[in-house]
């Protein structure tokens, strides 16, 4: 079984090689994300995605080292209309990446300016892009996540080797309320049913890699329920990221997920288990496709991320059965080369 980390530990020594008593989880972010040397590799993202039943919003600043990747999209649920915008900057120049979760960070080019600022127990996400669907079309949003007094998330140390390891912060389930303003439309998210998710990622990277990710929130009986899945990545390394929050209290699920889908048609209904019990039994039905592929200088990047709505059951680390209906989220195939 996976170790539970505690106390606050140092991801990397003083040559930049992971740390033992890091590799784990924890129910929060005890790390310190201390990234040295191994230049080209080092992959540095913060990835903030807001839904509700009508609306689908997403921001992410990222640093690959050789360059810096921003983007943000939108999706309307309700008429399926998307919009996506990126900017790459050469070395990401101008872009820096905090060593800890819960700080800010911020990014502004002639495309776009985001920021993410962290007030101890929310962060208020600012994006303001001027030409976001067309020449004289803007795209505003002002979004406050909430995170409630001990709130629950993985994070988890995932150890490829000494010299390869990444650090996950999932955060799922943290209430958000604001406005996003995109093709002459107001979207407004209200706390009792709009849900935050944080992606915080440090670490050292091989070239090419795989992964699944999935991830849901939503409300059952009065109570906020989260849900976050991998997959791929974490293969052979003794951890996992798999895990729901109910309540803000962190149920870690250390097996894996079987995830049974069809690479041929991503529509099509996809199902996740767990594979040695029957503590998550899912299935998700796909309502839009986001592709996703760069293929720019060294960087090549496909992704298929799926948004849509999950059913079935889950059950928490105490026994308890709780029933998913219709929870927006997503779940995505991604291959990357970077």
């Amino acid at each position: 079984m996976a170790r539970e980390i505690t106390e606050r530990a140092d991801m990397c020594d003083e040559k930049g090689r992971l740390t033992k008593n890091s590799i784990g989880w924890a129910r929060h972010p005890l790390f310190n994300c201390n990234l040295s040397g191994s230049f080209l590799r080092k992959k540095k993202w913060n990835y903030w995605c807001v839904t509700s039943p009508e609306f689908l919003f997403s921001v992410t600043i990222s640093h690959l080292d050789y360059a810096a990747v921003v983007f943000v999209y939108v999706l309307d649920l309700q008429n399926l209309s998307f919009q996506e915008q990126t900017t790459l900057v050469p070395f990401g120049f101008g872009c820096r990446m905090p060593v800890e979760v819960n700080a800010s960070v911020k990014f502004e080019g002639k495309q776009m300016a985001i920021s993410f600022e962290e007030k101890g127990d929310s962060t208020s996400i600012h994006v303001h892009c001027p030409h976001f669907s067309g020449k004289d079309k803007p795209l505003v949003a002002d979004v406050q996540v909430e995170r409630p007094e001990g709130h629950e998330s993985i994070n988890v140390v995932v150890p490829w080797s000494e010299t390869r390891f990444q650090f996950t912060s999932k955060q799922t389930a943290l209430p958000a309320a604001g406005t996003v303003h995109w093709n002459g439309k107001e979207y407004i998210f209200k706390s009792n049913n709009a849900f935050g998710c944080l992606d915080f990622g440090r670490g050292i990277w091989p070239y090419h890699s795989t992964w699944n990710w999935a991830q849901a929130a939503g409300v059952v009986n009065g109570r906020s329920v989260g849900l976050n899945f991998g997959g791929q990545w974490t293969d052979g390394t003794g951890q996992t990221e798999n895990g729901i929050v109910v309540d803000s209290r962190l149920s870690k699920i250390n097996e894996d997920i079987i995830w049974d889908y069809d690479s041929s048609n991503y529509m099509k209904p996809w199902t996740l288990r767990t594979d040695r019990t029957d503590q998550v039994l899912l299935t998700f039905q796909p309502l839009f496709e986001r592709k996703a592929a760069t293929n720019a200088w060294i960087i090549r990047s496909a992704v298929h991320q799926m948004i849509g709505t999950f059913n079935g059951y889950i059950r928490t680390n105490e026994g308890e059965t709780i029933m998913i209906e219709s929870f927006v989220g997503w779940a995505e195939d991604h291959e990357a080369s970077w």
